[in-house]
């Protein structure tokens, strides 16, 4: 359950980023120093993105239906 708060987080972080982007370019939100996802120049903005990623991966490699089907194949 922990995980999965985690992970919409990190998507509700992104989805904001984008749709505030969206927002400046179009004209309808003021200008701010908000960085796209993944196509910033900035680079530490970059290693947080791909460290997010990273822990979306551990989530996902940790879940218990992944553990179960683990423990099966190695019975096999």
């Amino acid at each position: 359950m922990f995980g999965l708060l985690i992970v919409m987080c990190i998507i509700g972080m992104w989805l904001f980023q984008i749709l505030e982007n969206i927002g400046m370019t179009c004209g309808l939100m003021p200008i701010t120093g908000i960085p796209l996802p993944f196509m910033s120049y900035g680079s530490s903005f970059m290693v947080v993105n791909f460290a997010l990623l990273g822990l979306m991966g551990s989530v996902w490699a940790h879940r218990k239906d992944n553990l179960k089907r683990a423990d099966y194949a190695a019975t096999r």
